[in-house]
């Protein structure tokens, strides 16, 4: 029997079976949950796409997590199909060309807001959404994706800035929802090819920076690390684990200069 044998998760973000998210989601299903994924906007037949790869294949869900119609509307489509959600996982984030290696005088206010809207409010757009369903399941796992805010990155920028709110905005999450049984977590991964990062400027000096310090070593371009971890904390094997950063980084957050 498989850790999630009976579950059913929602997995946001999943473009190209690069994608993190789409290494959790295959994890997931070989371990035995009922998996249905989301896409938005031009990335939508991307995701569309990535789930015929996926055995069986999941249905998959619109959701622009900047429109409230959509989201309402997604969760009640997904709502009518199952009577609970026993997970959901968080891997969604943008930022606009302007928040990415220019510094921080540079992008404009409307610029920033959009970075922090989808790559941190969103979390709680979708937690709110589908607290119903998550609620109803008596012990269900909030899961996102998150690069350590603890620290000013190269070229990261305003998306450093909207993963410090994404790490506060868990913590404030996991207290809010605890007393119904939901956990709130999130996964520090080290750096992975994926699409995502392929909008980060001078990304391999991050792959080289972390070859070099980590001590477990680190794979850029395998999810499955970050996959089994994220696959952990949707198990009932984590009960009482809520408010919490996990890193799967090779051991890079823990070794200084």
């Amino acid at each position: 029997m498989g850790l999630l044998e009976g579950k059913r998760i929602l997995v946001t973000g999943v473009l190209t079976d690069a994608s993190l998210a789409f290494g959790i989601a295959n994890l997931a299903q070989r371990q035995g949950a009922e998996i249905v994924l989301s896409g938005a906007g031009r990335g939508l037949s991307l995701t569309k796409r990535s789930a015929k790869r996926l055995d069986p294949v999941p249905e998959v869900l619109e959701i622009d997590v900047s429109s409230a119609g959509q989201v309402e509307a997604a969760a009640n489509e997904l709502g009518r199909e199952w009577d609970r959600l026993d997970g959901l996982v968080h891997a969604i984030g943008f930022a606009p060309q302007s928040c990415l290696g220019k510094g921080m005088f540079e992008a404009p206010w409307q610029d920033v807001a959009k970075a922090l809207e989808i790559s941190a409010y969103s979390l709680k757009t979708l937690v709110a959404a589908f607290r119903p369903m998550l609620a109803a399941a008596q012990g269900a796992s909030v899961v996102g994706l998150d690069f350590d805010a603890s620290m000013a990155w190269p070229a990261y920028d305003w998306m450093g800035v909207a993963k410090a709110a994404l790490e506060s905005l868990s913590r404030y999450l996991a207290r809010d929802v605890g007393g119904e049984g939901i956990r709130v977590n999130l996964v520090a991964a080290g750096p992975v090819r994926t699409v995502a990062a392929k909008a980060i400027p001078a990304f391999s000096g991050f792959e080289d920076t972390w070859s070099q310090r980590a001590p477990l070593g680190w794979d850029p371009t395998s999810s499955e690390a970050v996959a089994r971890t994220t696959v952990a904390l949707l198990s009932d094997w984590m009960p009482s684990t809520t408010g919490e950063i996990l890193h799967v980084d090779g051991g890079f957050h823990a070794i200084g200069a």
